[in-house]
């Protein structure tokens, strides 16, 4: 068996003393292991760093093995986010929440694209917006997809500020009100993309999509937010401390 995709390198781990096992959210293949041969010296190791596409081609004796990966790298994203701590913990972040929650081996060709389009996105000004952009559409990918359109209750499409951790669904700030602590902020960046997103906006943002990616996509199987995925959101909370929690600019951090 062998075909040729393209891929991006989601997670790895080390196969005996030279090797690694690579999952990669390809085109065509979806979510897919292989075994990378001597790939983990220091030289070849880069070539599978988290969140690099790939060309690769791979082969196995029947279709539900692991099978192996040959691999050539087009696009080294991490490589220019070295300098960048946040934007890196995102690439982080993202990587293990598509592992996370994607079943194998089913192509989901816009989820790969939309990954995509975000780690090209890591390296401006925007990451902040395009990340909790790209967590709202693999929700939506999910099947979880969020109503942040209208008030649930008037049909109004201005003024929402919060959402419906029961339903998904956005209300304005009128209706939400009386009922603010058991509902989930709605962050303006998400319904006006002309607001930036400062790291206070961003960590609402992650609270909000964090809420129904444990309740609906990992909860169920047994499972938590990946440990990447937290130290993203952590860390956001922390910025946003030192800043005082005051609105900010969508910054190159």
């Amino acid at each position: 068996m062998e075909w040729r995709d393209v891929g991006i390198v989601v997670a790895r781990r080390r196969h005996g003393d030279s090797s690694l096992v690579c999952t990669l959210l390809t085109r065509g293949h979806g979510l897919h292991a292989g075994l990378a041969r001597g790939a983990a010296g220091p030289r070849a190791r880069a070539g599978y760093e988290i969140g690099n596409r790939l060309s690769v081609v791979w082969r196995g004796r029947l279709a539900e093995h692991l099978g192996t990966w040959r691999a050539e790298t087009a696009t080294a994203y991490a490589a220019a986010l070295l300098h960048k701590p946040h934007p890196l913990l995102a690439l982080g972040a993202a990587a293990a929440l598509v592992e996370a929650v994607l079943p194998e081996r089913e192509p989901n060709g816009a989820v790969f694209d939309s990954l995509a389009a975000l780690l090209a996105a890591l390296a401006g000004a925007g990451w902040r917006a395009a990340y909790a952009r790209f967590e709202l559409q693999l929700l939506a990918a999910l099947g979880y997809g969020l109503d942040l359109d209208r008030c649930a209750v008037t049909g109004a499409a201005d003024g929402l500020a919060f959402v419906s951790p029961r339903t998904g669904r956005a209300v304005t700030r009128s209706v939400g009100a009386p009922y603010g602590r058991r509902l989930l902020a709605l962050p303006r960046f998400l319904t006006d993309a002309g607001c930036g997103a400062g790291a206070a906006e961003f960590s609402q943002a992650l609270r909000l999509t964090g809420h129904f990616f444990e309740h609906r996509a990992l909860r169920p199987a047994d499972r938590g937010l990946p440990g990447a995925r937290a130290a993203l959101q952590d860390a956001m909370l922390r910025r946003a401390a030192a800043s005082g929690g005051e609105a900010g600019p969508d910054r190159d951090d």
